[in-house]
């Protein structure tokens, strides 16, 4: 056992010094988001698991260049009665939003992945205007070279504008507008069916003057296709970042005065190794020295060998349940991310020290394993589904900022019985948590609010156990349903939708809104409804393996692994799955 935690421990430095090891390889580009053959196509998203279970398959796609091409593809499924999902070039949602149906013989695809040329930047209104399929680094490079800046991004770059506006992509702030991409939007175009004598579809311009404008910034992709998005922009500033690590026996109750303080701030908390870690994140003049550069260590490229050598470990880990070794993991992770500032460079190639300055479009996101040669298959993302590389879920939570303390307190709790148990998130990105101010669209947040995501480990085979899989699934319960937090609509096991209807105050108006622009429900599908009015799905044997539902009985869990349906150690409501030994005896 110990040769295993040395291999786990060498295996994860060497894919983070794998960019150093390789600075001149090219590497592959991310796969296309769907694959077509004589019968059909199939959509799967970046991470490869519709694909491999075949969970969406529709007859036809089309790819329009233009709003005029994309119209028509909306009129002609009008005519023929076909149900329509807009899908991009990326397709990193979890849940299945941009799958048409269950039943999808009737449903055609439309691509905005060809529909990305047109960025047009007004300097006089500081304002940018771009297609619905233009990539975040394609728009952002536009607009710092008319020298200014887009305030608000999320930290992946791998998304197009339509997809992140339709979705709630978020950075962090709680200053100016806040840290919601769709708080900035100033005016959108949306193709919706029409009657046959307007034919069959047509472009409607929304802006702060039409009641249906805070329907449609944040539309889940159910009310019509966004053809169009106006982005309200600022002159150009840098940002210094300076990150602190903390004890983190107190942040549950700083975390306001560092979002208040700083503009951009955000806390990752590695609950394992008891630290905090605050990112003081300001904008400073354009005029301040530094070009520094923001290349996150978890979206740069890796050597293929490598990510499937440290992804077949981890498995191995698990199959041993080995805490352990996975706690060795996290140590080699977290100790290699503060020596080199999670992926920041103060002279766009190696961190020299704090603070990090540079302009804000190469500062406020990033995405570097994005960007690669086809002919290379030497390295890649490491979560990339052709190299069997990293698998994991992704619980996004957004809490009332009142009650995010009293959750990070529960977790505490949680973490205190056994802090081992909570190393497989800090081999991850530990505990991101972010800041995102209160918004007028219906399906935005009503308050001022924190945002906490925590990826984990996910078995290839749905009903496989995974290793302290009560302990996440306890997490997730806290969270929705003790304080009652707000599920991310591109994010998410389904069962953090359960009852979400009663979570936004303004989802009747939305649902209204969708009545009027699509009332037929040609951009609803099974899978869109089972998210926003959060429904439950039938439960059968192994079912919260992977999140449908919440057990309770102990078949929802795997009992001939030794995994049954247990009550929460701190949420005693809760009911998790959890392995014991003696009951499997």
């Amino acid at each position: 056992m110990a040769s295993l935690v040395w291999l786990v421990s060498s295996g994860l430095l060497l894919i983070m010094l794998g960019s150093t090891l390789l600075p001149n390889t090219s590497a592959m580009p991310p796969p296309s988001p769907v694959n077509c053959d004589a019968t059909g196509c199939v959509l799967h998203n970046s991470y490869g698991v519709w694909n491999d279970r075949k969970e969406c398959r529709v007859p036809n796609i089309t790819y329009p260049t233009t709003e005029e091409e994309l119209r028509l593809a909306i009129a002609q499924a009008n005519q023929k009665k076909l149900k329509v999902k807009i899908i991009t070039g990326f397709s990193h949602t979890i849940p299945k939003l941009a799958c048409p149906g269950i039943q999808t013989q009737n449903s055609i695809l439309i691509s905005t992945a060809k529909y990305n040329s047109g960025i047009q930047v007004d300097v006089k209104s500081l304002t940018v205007t771009a297609d619905s399929g233009v990539g975040l680094r394609d728009l952002i490079n536009k607009v710092e070279e008319a020298g200014l800046s887009l305030v608000a991004s999320p930290y992946w770059e791998g998304v197009s504008i339509g997809g992140l506006i339709s979705t709630g992509a978020h950075g962090s702030s709680w200053w100016g507008k806040g840290g919601a991409v769709h708080d900035h939007v100033v005016g959108l175009s949306v193709v919706v069916p029409a009657k046959e004598s307007e034919g069959y579809a047509k472009v409607i311009w929304l802006d702060a003057r039409n009641p249906l404008f805070n329907a449609a910034k944040v539309s889940v992709g159910m009310l019509g296709a966004i053809s169009k998005v106006k982005l309200s922009l600022e002159p150009g500033f840098k940002r210094s970042i300076t990150s602190i690590f903390n004890n983190d026996s107190n942040f549950e109750n700083e975390f306001m005065d560092l979002a208040r303080k700083h503009e951009f701030a955000d806390i990752t908390w590695y609950p394992s190794k008891h630290t905090a870690v605050y990112r003081q994140d300001d904008r400073v003049p354009l005029n301040s020295s530094g070009d520094g550069i923001n290349d996150f260590l978890g979206f740069q490229s890796n050597s293929v060998l490598i990510s499937t050598s440290v992804r077949a470990t981890e498995k191995s880990l698990e199959m041993a349940r080995n805490v352990k070794g996975k706690c060795t993991m996290a140590t080699t992770v977290v100790g290699y991310k503060k020596l080199v500032a999670n992926g920041l460079k103060n002279n766009n190639l190696i961190f020299t020290g704090y603070p990090v300055v540079g302009r804000q479009g190469r500062m406020q996101t990033s995405g570097s394993c994005l960007y690669s040669s086809a002919s290379s298959t030497l390295t890649t993302c490491a979560w990339d589904p052709r190299i069997k590389g990293l698998l994991f879920y992704e619980t996004t939570a957004i809490f009332p900022a009142s009650k995010f303390g009293d959750f990070i307190r529960d977790v505490k709790k949680l973490r205190d019985l056994k802090p081992d148990n909570f190393c497989g998130v800090d081999i991850y990105n530990g505990f991101l948590i972010r800041f995102i101010k209160a918004s007028e669209a219906y399906l935005g947040q009503p308050e001022d609010s924190v945002v906490v995501d925590f990826n984990y480990y996910r078995a290839d085979e749905p009903s496989t156990p995974r290793l302290n899989q009560d302990v996440w699934e306890e997490v997730e319960q806290i969270a929705f349903f003790k304080y009652g937090a707000k599920p991310h609509w591109a994010k998410n096991r389904n069962l953090a939708f359960l009852g979400v209807q009663q979570k936004y105050p303004n989802l009747s108006k939305f649902l209204a809104a969708k009545k009027q622009l699509d009332p037929q429900n040609m951009f609803s599908s099974d899978w869109s409804d089972e998210i926003v009015f959060g429904k439950e799905t039938t439960k059968a044997e192994g079912c919260a393996m992977e999140g449908q539902c919440i057990c309770s009985e102990d078949r929802h869990c795997n009992p001939s692994k030794g995994y049954f349906c247990k009550p929460g150690l701190v949420f005693n409501q809760a009911k998790v799955c959890r392995y014991s030994a003696s009951l499997m005896a």
